[in-house]
């Protein structure tokens, strides 16, 4: 068993059109590595022959929704475990339907890695187009391109590298980096878990071996130390009298005992004199453990204020620059007013200016708006009630990242990360 809890994690996603395959390539992958519960395994050959299916449905085994096996479609994001010997993954099937972007923004954000799927017949099209501009901004270390349903062109290799070679302009305007592509049909199951005899002339590995050998290290990729403080334990109680301990989830780099830090925005310095996690007292943390601190000063630190390396420097400012993603069918506008979620802190903001929107076509930046519509990616400024501490999204995925809210409904309108 604790062998087990020791493996290494693998979060990915995947992306594509609609009908392209990725939850057939989900379940294929679950049922050929022997990841299926026969309970489960059961419920959707009956659900297949309810559907009039004259074989297994694999896309059944992620398309979990009532809603979405009647109409053949995913619209939430699926979320599935499932390990091999070599290692545990976590996978967020996520939608191909275009209103639902917000939903592959949703599932990508925590993602090591994105499988990015093309209908062999179709080729690229708008969607992958905008799920690989999603990826670029999530900072999305790895992408795997599955050019599926290699069956219906009859396993042409002429097809493949057609496709290859457009997806490689994407890239190159996109800067994607460790970009592989592989072949399969996630019907048949040709080169998902198993090699394809029906394809000789790839000569690279499958699916499932490229998972199982992406690099990972989510203990040191982050370099600054950033703790966001959630919540502040006083317990009342005489055992622990003069306990105060600062709570959070470490998002950025390595924290141990006895460091200098300081509280931001404030500046206060203190040392960490302690590391508790549950009933255990550490002698260091990694990203992402969640634990509690406590300092050996007593100073003013509360839920919203980052804690950093001493001589580590953080952005603070009320003043910033965004690319956003818009969820929500009442557009953004400039001058309105909207609630701002960014790490554990909640504060107020006004959008200044609409700096430019990304033409998805063409890639290309297209500035004049005042409004920011669903579904669209922009470059815009706001500015905050309270300063913020933040770092880039691309140093810090917790810290360069914000959520809009609105002010009246609390409904999520749209993310945010930070430039």
């Amino acid at each position: 068993m604790n062998g087990y809890l020791d493996m290494d994690l693998l979060r990915f996603t995947t992306a594509g059109s609609v009908d392209d395959g990725k939850s057939t390539l989900i379940g294929r992958l679950l049922y050929d590595s022997k990841s299926i519960f026969e309970d489960q395994l059961k419920a959707v050959e009956a659900a297949s022959q309810r559907s009039g299916s004259e074989e297994m449905n694999l896309a059944l085994f992620t398309d979990g929704l009532r809603s979405e096996r009647e109409q053949g479609i995913t619209i939430d994001v699926a979320y599935r475990y499932f390990a091999t010997p070599k290692r545990k993954f976590i996978i967020a099937d996520t939608p191909g339907h275009i209103q639902y972007t917000r939903n592959m923004v949703t599932g990508a954000s925590t993602a090591d890695l994105a499988v990015i799927l093309i209908d062999a017949r179709n080729g690229t099209t708008e969607q992958t187009v905008r799920h690989s501009y999603i990826a670029s901004l999530l900072a999305i270390p790895y992408i795997i391109v599955c050019i599926n349903k290699m069956d219906l062109v009859n396993f042409s290799e002429k097809v493949f590298e057609n496709i290859k070679l457009k997806y490689n302009d994407i890239m190159d305007k996109l800067q994607l980096k460790n970009v592989q592509f592989i072949p399969v049909s996630a019907k048949f199951g040709d080169n998902v878990v198993d090699s394809s005899a029906n394809m000789p002339w790839y000569a690279g590995t499958t699916l499932m071996n490229m998972l199982e050998t992406t690099v990972t290290d989510h203990k040191t990729d982050i370099a600054d130390m950033r703790f966001p403080v959630q919540y502040v334990i006083r317990p009342v109680s005489d055992k622990f009298h003069d306990f105060r301990g600062y709570a959070g989830r470490l998002s950025g780099g390595v924290l141990k005992k006895g460091d200098a830090v300081t509280v931001m925005p404030s500046g206060q310095h203190s040392t960490v004199a302690a590391i508790n996690q549950c009933d255990k007292e550490l002698d260091e943390a990694f990203t992402p453990d969640s634990i509690t601190i406590q300092l050996t000063d007593d100073i003013d630190a509360s839920r919203g204020d980052i804690i950093v390396g001493e001589g580590e420097t953080p952005s603070v400012s009320q003043d910033i620059h965004i690319m956003v993603c818009w969820f929500n069918e009442n557009p953004l506008h400039v001058n309105n007013k909207y609630i701002i979620m960014h790490a554990t802190k909640e504060t107020v903001a006004i959008v200044k200016n609409i700096e430019n929107v990304v033409n998805i076509n063409t890639l290309e930046p297209e500035p004049g708006s005042t409004t920011l519509k669903m579904n669209e990616i922009a470059s815009i400024q706001i500015k905050t009630a309270q300063p913020l501490v933040f770092d880039s999204y691309k140093k810090n995925r917790t810290t360069g990242s914000l959520i809009f809210v609105d002010v009246n409904t609390f409904e999520t309108l749209g993310a945010g990360m930070i430039i």
